[in-house]
């Protein structure tokens, strides 16, 4: 066997141990990957928040939605409103499972019904057809 085969059979080796523990992963967590990402299905922008802030949506009446507590390190994920969204220091995110949402304790979602236009971009259309 050359040098680069078994350089290749390295490689492939090292992927199929990577993919063996992603499946393994996905088996311990029971759907929560599934169930976080059908609640980003339902957000139009996802926005960082600190501990503060989060602790004031709870004072509010927010409570966090339950996928949160399920992930390690816990997440407190709330859908908040647009005039919330303003009056807390938050930084927007991807709506999608990124390094940046994964790392955040705590995060702000908005609806699709109630995500104010991107400049550029369309309203929102309502899932409801309204």
């Amino acid at each position: 066997m050359t040098a680069a085969q078994r350089e290749l059979v390295r490689r492939m080796q090292g992927r199929a141990l990577v993919r063996a523990w992603e499946y393994r992963q996905r088996d311990h967590a029971k759907g929560a990957w599934f169930r976080l990402r059908r609640v980003l299905v339902d957000a139009a922008r996802a926005f960082a928040i600190s501990e503060v802030d989060a602790d004031r949506l709870e004072a509010q009446g927010l409570r966090p939605v339950s996928i949160g507590r399920e992930l390690s390190p816990e997440k407190r994920i709330y859908f908040g409103t647009w005039a919330q969204i303003e009056q807390l220091e938050a930084s927007e995110l991807e709506v999608r499972l990124s390094a940046e949402l994964l790392q955040s304790t705590a995060i702000v979602l908005l609806a699709h019904e109630i995500a104010p236009a991107v400049a550029g971009q369309p309203e929102p259309r309502r899932v409801d057809g309204g």
